[in-house]
């Protein structure tokens, strides 16, 4: 089954096509433009250096956040807007779940999959990789830095690996910390092949993928709600 792939929850923009465990194609965009300007533009010429029409898609995944809230809701509602046209299903994925997909390395070690949430917060969430093998360590979360560092402190024996915008944030607050890596750079940030490997995953656990039912998850109100309730 093809899986068209998008990922827009953060300042960059990619889109892939994956069928059984392989990436068919993937186009990567970060110039500056707006989401809602490339996506769709980028959506066709993708489907058209792999010869397929959209038609041929069995199963559509997006990023669903957390992240950019105005990205995320861009591909979010593409995503729908797609899949309930050619009443197929449609996946959203975790951003940071997706995004640790970049860091399948052949050794023991926690990755920290991490977004800049502003106000020295970050949205994380914490894996363990072992034996091929990716194990969630908490939900996603938004936290403080310092309080991801703590954390990320107690961890033993093995290396930390940051991944995501937030890296160089929480890398350049490690303090002594020696054991805490950024991913390389052409890892470090989510793309559109994490989510459809994860897309895959849990649509071999379960079929039922109702366009419909899909909506962003944010971990926190945007700062026009926050402002709003402080009223």
């Amino acid at each position: 089954m093809k899986i068209l792939a998008i990922d827009s929850a953060a300042k960059q923009a990619s889109l892939a096509v994956w069928e059984n465990g392989r990436l068919l194609a993937q186009v990567y965009i970060d110039v500056g433009m707006t989401h809602s300007q490339t996506l769709m533009p980028a959506a066709e010429n993708l489907l058209s250096a792999a010869k397929l029409q959209i038609e041929d898609i069995g199963l559509f995944a997006v990023s669903k956040g957390p992240g950019s809230f105005t990205g995320v809701r861009i591909g979010v509602a593409a995503a729908k807007g797609m899949a309930a046209a050619l009443s197929k299903p449609c996946i959203g994925v975790s951003t940071l779940e997706a995004m640790a997909e970049n860091l399948r390395l052949p050794f023991e070690f926690y990755g920290c999959a991490v977004m800049d949430a502003r106000r020295e917060q970050v949205y994380n969430a914490l894996f363990h990789y072992k034996n091929g093998g990716i194990i969630r360590l908490c939900e996603d979360r938004a936290i403080s830095v310092h309080g991801l560092i703590n954390e990320l402190s107690k961890l033993s024996p093995f290396p930390v690996i940051l991944v995501g915008d937030g890296a160089d944030l929480c890398y350049n607050n490690r303090a002594s910390l020696s054991e805490i890596y950024k991913a390389p750079p052409h890892l470090l940030y989510s793309c559109a092949a994490g989510v459809a490997a994860v897309a895959e995953r849990l649509y071999s656990e379960d079929a039922d993928f109702d366009p419909g039912e899909l909506a962003p998850e944010y971990l926190r109100l945007s700062q026009a709600e926050r402002e709003r309730n402080s009223v």
